[in-house]
């Protein structure tokens, strides 16, 4: 049955006026030179460039919007699973497969080291992919070249399922693992930026993680890398998704 669940109180709050303007501020620019081409004369590659640069921006700009619909469905009370029975080795490798590509183009190799054993779980398969995918992507996009992310799942003695995605990237403080659970919240380093958004990847897969009777946490250290461990319970001793 679907569950409704409400954000936690401490965690709401806006999201920063700059992630919203500027890839609006890139789209409505670049399409008013591409309107006056009849006027500058545009080179072809000059439009394909400003192209390019407005279908990136509006992509970013619907993640963005995205991010906050999900938030602001959480934070009214709205946001709801649909539980089945699934089996958490298959979201995986889907979510894995769905970033071979950026995987490539970032030089960064998944390894995988799942047991045959896992459990079925209850839960929805899509918004758990949709937390395996943020949580593997992010360990991708800060990793460098020739580093690992690598993907671990076990059956817990209780019958539940731990898994692990541990990354060799550039880490982060204890103090930047609070910011990045934060709603909004975004880790800048000297090396990269926890990505342009919202700042609620990571805040929305925890609580999906939680809406599931489960557990997300982070152990993090800077210049070593990056470990997210999700428990998800038994399907046996979850009632509240009955």
């Amino acid at each position: 049955q679907p569950i409704p669940w409400r954000f936690p109180r401490r965690w709401r709050s806006r999201p920063q006026h700059h992630e919203l303007r500027t890839p609006l501020n890139t789209v409505v620019g670049f399409s008013k030179l591409l309107s006056e081409h009849g006027r500058r004369q545009l080179k072809d590659d000059e439009i394909v460039q400003y192209a390019t640069l407005i279908h990136d921006s509006a992509g970013h700009l619907l993640a963005v919007i995205n991010d906050i619909l999900d938030i602001s469905k959480i934070q009214s009370g709205k946001y709801t699973l649909d539980a089945t029975e699934i089996a958490i080795d298959e979201v995986l490798h889907i979510a894995i497969a769905s970033l071979e590509l950026l995987a490539a183009e970032a030089g960064v190799a998944v390894q995988t080291d799942i047991a045959p054993d896992l459990p079925m779980i209850r839960g929805d398969s899509v918004k758990l992919r949709q937390v395996f995918t943020n949580i593997i992507g992010n360990g991708i996009k800060f990793t460098r070249s020739g580093g690992v992310v690598m993907v671990r799942a076990f059956r817990m003695p209780d019958g539940g399922t731990l898994v692990e995605i541990a990354d060799t990237g550039i880490g982060m403080s204890e103090e930047d693992v609070k910011i990045a659970l934060t709603p909004f919240g975004q880790v800048d380093s000297s090396r990269a930026r926890w990505r342009e958004g919202t700042g609620l990847g990571l805040p929305i897969s925890k609580s999906l993680i939680e809406l599931h009777s489960g557990q997300l946490s982070i152990v993090s250290e800077k210049d070593v890398g990056t470990t997210v461990s999700v428990l998800l319970p038994s399907r046996h001793s979850v009632t509240a998704l009955n």
